[in-house]
């Protein structure tokens, strides 16, 4: 359609059609195009599903195209809907956890994933995925960090817009094309005490330098809908702040798609404690500019009343059902209300051996080598080692909000060695459970079970398979239902059990290597202490269990790097490496003086930082030169490093620069990261690193809150993470 026929339709639309477009359903509401027991719960009646513009969660491609048939011919104008689901890492083939793929720091790769997801989805039916999540997160407390790229804006913002061309492709009437959503709009990720759905207090300084890039990023790279947040920011809830879905959304950043209530979040104002009831709940979220009510009745049940008592503009509507029709015309419903939908596709693409491929590929390029005391990764004798632990025997792999995935398409690593030919007669011991028996597990889509393992007898076959193995294989980590949505914890550690049968395998066998399964990072301090190698695998999907065994044996090497740090312990969150600088400084030891700021019982910091990771090779680092000494305003120079492979293997360095503002109008960090890049290197061979530093780059809000650079020195980092001290200083002149 052209803009005057949408304009036109628009005209022709009752105020019960228009409203209608501006909601989304849950699954649960609709059955074959008939309104269930929920729906009637919720006081909607037949016709309110018959003009409901959206639903969520229903997936397959033979079930929509019955509903949308149906849906259609009860139109009176035949409108199509809109199909919504949350993609997050993958359909059917799942890849890493969100933040998993950030320590790839490959937005290339990343963007090849969620195309592929966007393929599988599509076939499915599906229009819209609730992806991706640009939430900067620096606290592991906070269950949805799995979702994100971590604590840094500048690797948040490159995941994130990857994440966004991948799904979206050049343009998403194309084939095999979805629109992405991004969430959650704006500083969802700093809950205070890492804690869902709560407050974030962050001054107006610190979300415009540090929370709002990512979003930015997104938006730039042409995400078609944005999802407001739960928490309430400098007190107002998100899904009633005017401020940020106006004036720095739509007007700033120039986003002109459609907006998108979370679940339920314009019913929650009222709990929120802003609006008295439907009616004003309905009214703040509108006038905000909410133009989609996901999961309540609060738009369908008050906005013609509203209207009709003069208190809506009918043009709020108008504005708002025009966006929706706008969405739904650019992914070509019109057209083609099927879009994709396939059957035949459906069947096809769905874990089909080229995106198990990819999946493994990913999963590979994730994995964080933490730890590796005498080289003990790769395995050179993999005949003579022991598989060890929970993980060993699961198919858990996938992470919380896999929602759509069969768990019985992922491989368990028991199955993955048994596959293998150098493996495959590998002795293996689940050792205990997951969780404790008494753990608070609470699931997200279900109930879930700790039960199923005698610990006692399970101790004892794993303690005397590690006595006489040369080496063990323990497979660790935190149930996936321990992170993801409504998941903080108090507590990172590791399980009871699993910290029990960790003491009994390093009573009798030194040569531990741990695979670390998680959603978020952990306090794994007795991990540190006991393993002599440790790789963080994440929540690693399909191919997890493959991609793992894989690098351990060394067919794989490991490049991730850290987006988010490890703490040292729960006591440091939040925690981020661009922190700002005291009056007091951190001499580096918590146990020397007293009036510094630090802790008195443990350090300041992390146990691994932002931007870690080891390789099974090793890379030396020349010293950092520059082209010139000094740049102007709108200059820039070129600063560079030799980058040599000096160990026995081939290996991938992501090579990190980072900046540091000398002196500022305001307090600055101590430093932060502004570029990377990666280099494939040969034992003895060297590269030439080169990076852009434009005065762009030096530019913050200052003291009169203006975004500028201000003249004065600067100092440039680069090495392997956010510790090095390898650098060099340049002035920005006066203009």
């Amino acid at each position: 359609m052209q803009e005057q026929e949408l304009q036109a339709l628009l005209s022709q639309l009752s105020p019960e059609e228009k409203i209608g477009q501006l909601v989304q359903l849950p699954a649960s509401f609709q059955e074959e195009g008939n309104a269930t027991g929920p729906a009637m719960q919720m006081g909607l009646t037949q016709e309110d599903l018959a003009l409901a513009g959206s639903y969520l969660g229903l997936i397959g491609a033979k079930k929509l195209r019955k509903l949308q048939e149906t849906y259609m011919a009860r139109h009176p104008h035949h409108i199509p809907l809109l199909f919504m689901a949350d993609i997050i890492n993958g359909y059917r083939t799942v890849f890493p956890i969100p933040l998993a793929q950030s320590c790839m720091f490959d937005p290339a790769l990343v963007e090849a994933c969620a195309s592929i997801a966007a393929k599988e989805t599509a076939a499915s039916g599906v229009h819209v995925t609730f992806s991706p999540m640009a939430d900067l997160s620096r606290d592991a407390r906070w269950g949805r960090v799995m979702e994100g790229g971590g604590e840094d804006p500048f690797v948040s913002g490159q995941t994130a817009a990857a994440m966004v061309r991948g799904y979206q492709g050049k343009d998403i009437r194309d084939k095999g094309k979805i629109g992405a959503c991004l969430k959650h709009f704006a500083g969802y990720g700093a809950p205070e005490g890492g804690r869902d759905y709560n407050n974030a207090e962050l001054s107006e300084r610190t979300l415009r330098e540090d929370y709002l890039p990512a979003y930015r990023a997104a938006v730039d790279a042409g995400c078609a809908l944005v999802m407001p947040s739960f928490n309430t920011l400098d007190r107002v809830p998100s899904a009633a702040n005017a401020w940020l879905l106006k004036d720095i959304l739509r007007k700033e950043m120039g986003f002109s798609g459609m907006v998108i209530s979370d679940w339920s979040a314009v019913a929650e104002l009222i709990p929120h404690g802003i609006a008295r009831d439907e009616k004003e709940a309905a009214y703040l979220a509108l006038r905000a500019g909410v133009d989609m009510d996901m999961s309540s009745p609060v738009y369908i049940k008050n906005l013609k009343a509203l209207v009709e008592a003069g208190k809506i503009p009918l043009q709020w509507i108008d504005e708002a059902v025009l966006r929706v029709l706008t969405l739904k015309n650019k992914l070509g419903l019109f057209e083609n209300p099927f879009k994709d939908l396939d059957e035949n596709e459906e069947s096809a693409l769905h874990l089909c051996e080229a995106h198990r491929q990819a999946a493994r590929k990913c999963a590979e390029k994730s994995f964080v080598l933490l730890k590796n005391e005498g080289s003990l990764l790769p395995l050179a004798e993999p005949g003579e080692t022991a598989w060890i632990g929970p993980y060993v025997d699961t198919q858990m792999l996938n992470g919380a909000w896999s929602i759509f995935a069969d768990d019985g398409d992922t491989l368990s690593l028991r199955s993955a060695l048994a596959l293998h030919e150098k493996t495959k007669n590998a002795p293996t011991a689940v050792g205990c459970a997951i969780a404790d028996p008494d753990s608070p597990v609470q699931g997200f889509m279900s109930a879930v079970s700790l039960s199923g393992v005698d610990e006692a007898q399970a101790l004892r076959e794993a303690a005397a398979l590690a006595q006489k193995a040369k080496n063990v294989v323990l497979a660790l980590g935190e149930h996936r239902e321990c992170s993801g949505e409504a998941a903080s914890r108090g507590t990172l550690t590791l399980p009871k059990c699993q910290l029990k049968l960790l003491d009994s395998i390093a009573e009798v066998n030194p040569n531990i290597i741990v695979l670390l399964f998680t959603g978020r990072p952990l306090d794994i301090r007795a991990v540190q202490e006991k393993a002599k190698a440790i790789l963080l695998c994440w929540l690693p999907g399909t191919e997890g269990a493959s991609a793992a065994v894989r690098t351990v044996l060394g067919e794989a090497s490991p490049s991730g790097r850290l987006s988010m740090a490890f703490p040292y312990c729960v006591g440091q969150l939040p925690l981020h490496y661009n922190h700002l600088r005291t009056g007091r400084p951190y001499s580096g030891d918590y146990k020397a003086g007293r009036f510094g700021s630090k802790y008195q019982d443990i350090p300041n910091d992390p146990l691994y930082p932002f931007g870690f990771g080891l390789t099974y090779t090793e890379f030396a680092y020349g010293p950092v030169t520059l082209s010139q000494s000094s740049i102007k305003k709108g200059g820039g120079l070129t600063a560079s490093v030799t980058v040599t492979n000096v160990g026995k293997r081939p290996g991938e360095e992501t090579v990190q620069l980072y900046l540091r503002d000398e002196c500022g109008s305001v307090a600055r960090p101590v430093r932060t990261l502004k570029a990377f890049e990666q280099v494939t290197l040969k034992p003895g061979e060297s590269r030439r690193v080169s990076f852009r530093i434009d005065e762009s780059m030096l530019r913050f809000y200052d003291i009169h809150m203006a975004y500028t650079s201000e003249p004065g020195d600067f100092t440039v980092f680069i090495g392997p993470d956010s510790r090095t001290e390898k650098g060099a200083r340049f002035t920005l002149k006066e203009e």
